[in-house]
C-alpha cells in the first residue's frame, strides 16, 4: 500500500476510534445538539393537488418562458405546473432570473392560493423585472458602442467597426496612439489605462471627449495671442463638433456653416433615432427659441449637460434594475437555509455602492459566493465537517478541521451548494470547492465525490434534499435517487442511510443526530 494512503487509513481510523470515544463520552454526559436554525425548504412539504388555475392562464404563464403547454402539462398540479415552469426560466440563464426565483418562491408555499397566484399575475410581474433590466443591459450596451463612435468623431479618428469592436482598454490604447490625438488626450489615456475598467469606461464616455477639448483649449489660446479672429472661428467648429459628435454625427462642411438654429435642426434631422432622450429634448427646446443666445449656449454646453443626464438616467435605470434582482436573489437564499453565505454576500453588496452589487450579479461571484461547509449538528462532533481526500478515492467522511488549516484541507471541506443537478425544486447538489464538477453522490448507499457524466442516473445520485432537521436544530439531507434515506455519518463515513437496521450503518441508535447537519461559513472563500 502506498505511504500516503496507509497514512489516510491511519488517519481515518483514528477519527472513527475518537467519535465511538466522544459519542459514548456524550451519551454518558447527556450531551444536547445545540445546532443553527435553518428554513424548511421547498421540499418539505407536500406539493397542492388541485389545479385552481385556467387553461388561458397556464399558456399565458407557459409563454413567458417558452413551455409547450401540451395537454400532459395542463393537466398537472398547479405546483407541479410550476415546476415545469421553473425548469425552463432556469434553462434560460440569465434572462429569466426574476421568474426563475419567483417560482422557486411559490414551490415553497404551502399555499394553494400563492400557487394560483404565481400562475395567474406573478410570473407575468416577475417578466416585467426581467425585460426591464434586459432592455436596461441592452441600452448600456449600445450606449456603450455610441460612446466610442463619439470618441472617434471628436477627437477626428475615422471611425470603423474593427474600432468600435475592440475592447474598452484596446480601444483606448487605439486612441492614445492615433495621430489625431493630442497631448491631453494622450495623457487622459494614459491614467486610463492605469486604473481598473470603471476608469476605462468614464474615459470613453467623457474623458477623451473633455481632453480632446482641453487640447483644443491650448491651441486657440496660443493663436489668439496671434489671431484673435481665427481662434474665435476655431473654438466655434470645435463645440459644434463636439455637439454633433453627441449625436453620433460626423458633420460636413456644408453643415458646420449652417447657421446656429438651423445646426441644431440638422442634428435633430440626422439622429432622429435619440427622440426620447434628454439630449434631443434640449435640441428642441433650443431650436424653439428666437433667442439666439438660447442656441448657441445649447452648442457650446447644453448639448453636453443634456447628454450626461441620460447618461445618468441610464447608469440609474440599470442599478436599480440590478439592486432588485439582488433583493430576489437574497430573499430565495434566505428562504432555502442552505445558502447563507449567499444570502451575506448579497447583504454586503446592496450596502455598497452600484459597481458593488453589479459585481456580486456576475455568474462567477454568485457562484463563489455560494461555498458553505457542512459542520456536524451534534456538540460532541463539534468542528468536524464534511469533507473527502484524493487518496481515500473521494470516499466522504467527517473530520475537524479549522479555519487554519491549509488551503487544500480547507477545499476539500468547503462545498459549492447549487441548485440540484435533478432540476428538483427544494435539492440541492454539492460541488467540490477543490475540484468543479466533481459532486457528492450517493453510490450502493456509500457516499463519495465523483465527476459528473451528465447522466439521468449521475444527477440524481447528486441530488439531495434538504428537509427539516431531524434532530434538534440545522437541517438533514434526503436522497432524490433513493427517497427515505438521509445523508449521514456513522463513525466517520457518509452514507445515504436509514434508521432500519439492514446495514451496520443502518443503526437506529443515534441516526437522527446523525443525520443533522449546520450549514455553515465555507472554510476555503
Amino acid at each position: 500500500m502506498h505511504k500516503s494512503q496507509t497514512n489516510s487509513a491511519r488517519t481515518r481510523n483514528i477519527i472513527k476510534r475518537g467519535i465511538v470515544a466522544t459519542t459514548a463520552l456524550a451519551a454518558v454526559a447527556g450531551a444536547v445538539a445545540p445546532g443553527v436554525a435553518v428554513a424548511a425548504p421547498a421540499g418539505a412539504v407536500a406539493a397542492a393537488v388541485g389545479i385552481g388555475t385556467t387553461d388561458t392562464q397556464r399558456v399565458d404563464a407557459a409563454a413567458v418562458v417558452h413551455l409547450d403547454p401540451t395537454p400532459d402539462v395542463l393537466l398537472l398540479s398547479d405546483h407541479d405546473f410550476i415546476h415545469a415552469l421553473w425548469q425552463k426560466a432556469r434553462d434560460a440563464g440569465e434572462t429569466l432570473q426574476n421568474v426563475r426565483l419567483a417560482a422557486e418562491d411559490a414551490m415553497i408555499s404551502e399555499s394553494a392560493d400563492d400557487h394560483v397566484r404565481f400562475i395567474a399575475t406573478g410570473i407575468h410581474e416577475a417578466y416585467e423585472l426581467d425585460k426591464q433590466r434586459e432592455k436596461a443591459k441592452a441600452d448600456a450596451e449600445r450606449a456603450a458602442r455610441e460612446a466610442k463612435s463619439q470618441v472617434l468623431i471628436a477627437v477626428g479618428i475615422p471611425s470603423s467597426p474593427d474600432l468600435l469592436g475592440l475592447s474598452d482598454d484596446n480601444f483606448i490604447r487605439a486612441v492614445m496612439k492615433h495621430e489625431a490625438a493630442g497631448p491631453e488626450v494622450r495623457d487622459a489615456a494614459a491614467k486610463a489605462l492605469a486604473g481598473d475598467a470603471a476608469a476605462w469606461q468614464e474615459f470613453i464616455k467623457n474623458g477623451a471627449r473633455e481632453a480632446h477639448q482641453r487640447d483644443v483649449a491650448n491651441e486657440l489660446k496660443e493663436l489668439e495671442q496671434k489671431n484673435r479672429e481665427e481662434a474665435e472661428r476655431r473654438k466655434e467648429l470645435a463645440a459644434r463638433k463636439n455637439a454633433a459628435a453627441l449625436f453620433g454625427i460626423t458633420p460636413s462642411e456644408a453643415m458646420l456653416t449652417l447657421s446656429d438654429d438651423n445646426f441644431i435642426r440638422e442634428l435633430l434631422r440626422s439622429a432622429a433615432g435619440a427622440q426620447g432622450t434628454e439630449l434631443y429634448a434640449a435640441a428642441q427646446k433650443a431650436v424653439l427659441s428666437s433667442n439666439p443666445a438660447d442656441w448657441k449656449e445649447f452648442i457650446h454646453a447644453g448639448a453636453e449637460q443634456a447628454y450626461k443626464r441620460d447618461d445618468e438616467a441610464r447608469s440609474k435605470r440599470i442599478a436599480d434594475a440590478n439592486r432588485k434582482l439582488a433583493l430576489q436573489i437574497q430573499a430565495a437564499a434566505e428562504k432555502t437555509g442552505v445558502n447563507p453565505n449567499l444570502v451575506a454576500a448579497a447583504k454586503k453588496a446592496l450596502a455598497g455602492s452600484d459597481e458593488d452589487v453589479a459585481r456580486f450579479l456576475k455568474e462567477d461571484s454568485q457562484y463563489r459566493a455560494k461555498r458553505q461547509s457542512l459542520q456536524a449538528a451534534a456538540a460532541k462532533l463539534s468542528g468536524w465537517y464534511v469533507r473527502q481526500s484524493s487518496v481515500d478515492a473521494g470516499e466522504g467522511f467527517i473530520a475537524p478541521v479549522d479555519p487554519k488549516d491549509k488551503q487544500a484541507d480547507r477545499e476539500d471541506a468547503t462545498w459549492v451548494v447549487v441548485p440540484a443537478l435533478a432540476n428538483q425544486a427544494g435539492c440541492y447538489s454539492f460541488e467540490s470547492a477543490r475540484k468543479p464538477g466533481y459532486y457528492l453522490i450517493q453510490k450502493d448507499r456509500r457516499v463519495r465525490l465523483a465527476a459528473s457524466d451528465n447522466s439521468t442516473q449521475f444527477r440524481k445520485d447528486a441530488t439531495w434534499c434538504a428537509r427539516k432537521a431531524l434532530s434538534g436544530s440545522g437541517t438533514s439531507f434526503e436522497s432524490a435517487s433513493l427517497p427515505g434515506r438521509w445523508l449521514r455519518q456513522y463513525q466517520g463515513d457518509l452514507y445515504a442511510a436509514d434508521k432500519s437496521g439492514k446495514n451496520r450503518y443502518d443503526a437506529e441508535k443515534d441516526f437522527a443526530q446523525d443525520a443533522t447537519w449546520k450549514v455553515s461559513s465555507p472554510l476555503a472563500r
